[in-house]
């Protein structure tokens, strides 16, 4: 049966792991990585680079350089005003109020799902490689707190990719899975997930094989990203105060601080103070500008003192929910490369009052957590049942605007719940379904997944026709609403995919044009592996043809020297055809002028010239 992998499709990172002899194994990627930057960039020849080859050209190329799209994925313009600010490359908004990413170097806009896809799409053609046969099924991972818009964009994104996504986990769980695997006895774990763009905490209780989540909470615009711009503005309004220049305005100024940012996050993690240097950050009338400051520890610490503060509310939440205290938890998993910063450390330790695990990898464990997933579901790993939940509470908008909840947040899924509501007016013939997601009393403080209208209601005195209204949970947390008609047993319904913000049209196109890039881009690497081929047997024919000398005679020579001219006239011309006949052509040719020097020289010393030859004995020497 095929290998189901499990991917952690990261905001700064992603990650995939495959279950190999009952074990998990995180698969590198081409260039050696356990993890793959989250980048996707074009250049000017219109290449497409994922992954650190995307991110080291990131610099130079700010406009055309996406990363961090996690942020963006399923949601709209107006949900992501403060983290398009934080982007080098244009964020746009639709006609239909969705967020698209701009590239100028070839004057589209891509959904962020696109790019997402082309993160997903090197992760499992790197699987494929070493696993030695084609991934086409994977397990995704999403943070706990994303809404239903959001996991529907990351299915979008996989279907985009080629993959078929059996199923959507959320990262906390997969956690758990990944270090709950071979735990015999019953434990109630927290996972502190801290990653490059989102933060989620969740509960669970784990033993023999059963994971059970009691609560989750979280906050999907916290992560490193923004410790990262604490450092950034830092850096800039001091350089503003001294120089009176203001780097945020410049592009290629702006990647490298932040750049410059995360390396010094990631070294106070290890030392109390760093140095940040950048010559040549900018230029002025009176000549070029450095940046070369010292940031300690203490001050970053400073620096994200709110960021730190908005750690503490979801862990009080999810404690809360699962009706539970800090004594009550067992063991603390850090998730996250962001749980490496000692202040975030220091903060689980004194709101749990536990040391937390340092058994888990914490870049690692949520792919390590999905291949578990994966296993599972390709019927490779037996006797582990996984109880997740909704983390957000879904209902309808009643009269008066308010929010009515059916399905209340942290309920364990897959889960299906009806309610009966009726007409507000007399000789109501139709009603109008408004679905929400959210914790708010008004319907408009809540995320609109959708509406739809039931018609053909007979009329009546208001509060008389029943209408059960359905919601139906799947194990991908995503969502089906259904209203009857008690009396005529009329019944319309939706699943929720219009919140993902790519309709199913869409969607198809964007799978039909990365199917047709991916084509484009096997013969555009084919075409560069018979160029180089091409301009290799060129240069090998003039050094034989040099090496032989006088040897070779002039006739063959000469034909041979006029196809050499030839293939390197195709070459500029970019004639691969060509390249491909007189490469074969010339190698043939030199094949016939080396047998024929070295039967000439063979055949120049048969008759010895009276010199006596010794036969030789060999001794086979074992």
């Amino acid at each position: 049966m095929a290998k189901v992998v499990g991917i952690d499709l990261g905001t700064t990172n992603s990650c995939v792991a495959v279950m190999e002899a009952g074990q998990p194994v995180v698969i590198a990627n081409a260039e050696g990585s356990r993890t793959t930057p989250s980048v996707v960039a074009f250049t000017k020849t219109g290449d497409k680079l994922v992954g650190q080859i995307a991110r080291r050209q990131a610099v130079m190329n700010p406009d055309n350089t996406f990363y961090s799209v996690k942020r963006f994925i399923g949601r709209k313009y107006d949900e992501v005003t403060e983290e398009a600010k934080q982007v080098s490359y244009k964020v746009l908004r639709d006609s239909n109020g969705n967020v698209k990413l701009d590239c100028p170097i070839l004057k589209k806009q891509f959904a962020p799902e696109e790019i997402s896809a082309e993160v997903l799409r090197k992760l499992v053609n790197d699987a494929s490689k070493y696993l030695g046969e084609p991934v086409t099924q994977a397990v995704i991972t999403v943070p706990a707190y994303f809404n239903d818009s959001q996991r529907q964009a990351t299915k979008d994104a996989g279907r985009i990719a080629g993959i078929e996504v059996l199923r959507i986990i959320n990262e906390p769980t997969a956690a758990a899975l990944a270090y709950g695997l071979d735990k015999k006895s019953n434990e109630t774990i927290l996972v502190f997930d801290l990653g490059g763009g989102t933060f989620d905490v969740s509960i669970l209780e784990v033993g023999d094989g059963v994971f059970e989540v009691k609560s989750t909470s979280g906050d999907t615009h916290l992560g490193g990203d923004d410790f990262d711009k604490k450092i950034v503005d830092w850096l800039a309004t001091e350089f503003q105060r001294n120089e009176g220049v203001d780097l945020r305005k410049d592009k290629q100024a702006l990647q490298r601080l932040t750049e410059a940012a995360e390396k010094a996050k990631i070294e106070l993690s290890g030392a109390t103070q760093t140095q940040i240097n950048l010559p040549f950050i900018t230029a002025t009338q009176d000549g070029p500008k450095h940046l070369d400051m010292t940031l300690t520890r203490g001050q970053f610490e400073q620096l994200c003192s709110d960021l730190l503060d908005r750690c503490r509310k979801p862990v009080d939440q999810a404690l809360r929910d699962a009706k539970l205290t800090a004594s009550n938890i067992d063991e603390v998993v850090l998730v996250g490369g962001s749980t490496r910063i000692p202040a975030v450390q220091q903060l689980v330790r004194q709101m749990t009052g536990k040391e937390p695990c340092q058994g888990v990898n914490p870049d690692e464990v949520v792919a390590v957590g999905a291949a578990i997933q994966a296993g599972v579901l390709a019927g490779d790993v037996k006797d582990v049942l996984l109880l997740d939940v909704t983390p957000l509470s879904l209902g309808v908008e009643t009269l008066g605007g308010v929010m009515t909840k059916i399905i209340p947040r942290n309920t364990t899924i897959p889960v299906k719940k009806s309610e009966v509501f009726s007409t507000a007016a007399d000789g109501q013939t139709n009603v109008e379904i408004h679905v929400l997601q959210g914790e708010r009393e008004m319907a408009s403080d809540n995320k609109s997944l959708g509406t739809f209208r039931l018609d053909g209601i007979p009329p009546a005195p208001r509060g008389i026709p029943q209408i059960e209204v359905t919601f139906d949970i799947d194990a991908n947390g995503i969502l089906s609403v259904s209203a009857k008609d008690k009396a005529t047993g009329k019944q319309q319904s939706i699943t929720i995919t219009g919140a993902s913000t790519l309709d199913k049209s869409e969607v198809e196109k964007m799978v039909k044009e990365a199917e047709r890039n991916a084509e484009a881009d096997r013969r555009r690497r084919e075409q560069i592996d018979t160029k180089n081929n091409a301009d290799s047997v060129a240069y090998q024919a003039e050094k034989q043809l040099k090496d032989l000398g006088d040897k070779v005679p002039a006739a063959d020579k000469t034909r041979l020297e006029g196809m050499i001219q030839d293939l390197r006239t195709a070459i500029e011309q970019e004639n691969y055809d060509r390249m491909k006949s007189l490469t074969n052509n010339i190698q043939q040719a030199l094949m016939q002028v080396g047998s024929a020097v070295y039967s000439q020289q063979t055949g120049g010393s048969t008759t010895n010239d009276g010199e006596d030859v010794i036969d030789a004995d060999f001794i086979d020497q074992k």
